[in-house]
């Protein structure tokens, strides 16, 4: 019978085993993490919807330093409304048929409706605002896999790569972060092709209270111009 060492380019019994305690460590964390994984997504499915605080953090190649502004968001199945700075310099709804982003310190607007996105790398990368905090594991690994997982003060960070090429070219990561004592949002950075980040650090995160519809109505008023960027 062949030594189970010949077989790991040679290493000698007494390495092999000191190779085991690293081994099996490594293990254990990963059967940690997917215990923990699990447990965030039944979480998950318990939400009917959420909402919470946020400072957004812009990082981009050009600049030195980057760009905070704090804000708030509110998400429900299917739609969600952000609103960046304060007062909001910014607000992007989303519902089930287009995407409305508001700069009300211009009064302007653009929509982007949904059904009228050709397919192909924007199409591709605007499914992932769905997903990008997935609400089950099935939804995670159908537009996702997962690269790595790390925990740090209580933090674990899943870092997820879109399954998608195309949507590739836009972003090339997403990293998730949840509260290991409560399974609850912590921070979401998305990593751009370019090499930009976006990331998202969240405070009073508040679960399934009652919200006004009118959160998510993507009805202007009359003195804002509106353009389509996609039917150009």
């Amino acid at each position: 019978m062949v030594p189970i060492y010949s077989y790991l380019g040679g290493l000698r019994p007494r390495g092999f085993l000191w190779i085991l305690p690293c081994l099996a460590a490594t293990l254990l964390h990963a059967a940690d993490y997917e215990a923990q994984f699990n447990q965030w997504f039944a979480a998950q499915t318990n939400m009917q919807n959420w909402t919470a605080d946020f400072t957004q953090t812009r990082s981009l190649v050009a600049l030195s330093q980057p760009l905070k502004s704090r804000g708030k968001v509110w998400v429900k199945p299917g739609s969600f409304r952000w609103e960046l700075g304060q007062p909001p310099q910014t607000i992007v709804v989303r519902n089930p048929d287009e995407l409305l982003i508001l700069y009300p310190r211009f009064k302007r607007a653009e929509l982007y409706p949904l059904d009228k996105i050709p397919a192909g790398p924007i199409k591709d990368a605007m499914a992932l605002l769905d997903v990008s905090v997935p609400r089950d594991r099935a939804s995670m690994e159908e537009h996702f896999q997962l690269l790595s997982a790390t925990e740090t003060n209580a933090t674990l960070q899943m870092t997820l790569q879109p399954k998608s090429i195309s949507a590739r070219q836009f972003i090339g990561n997403i990293v998730i972060g949840f509260h290991t004592n409560d399974y609850v949002i912590a921070d979401s950075e998305m990593r751009f092709s370019d090499s930009s980040t976006l990331r998202n650090d969240f405070t009073n995160v508040v679960f399934n209270q009652p919200m006004d519809p009118k959160l998510f109505d993507t009805n202007l008023p009359p003195d804002y111009s509106v353009v389509e960027p996609l039917s150009r």
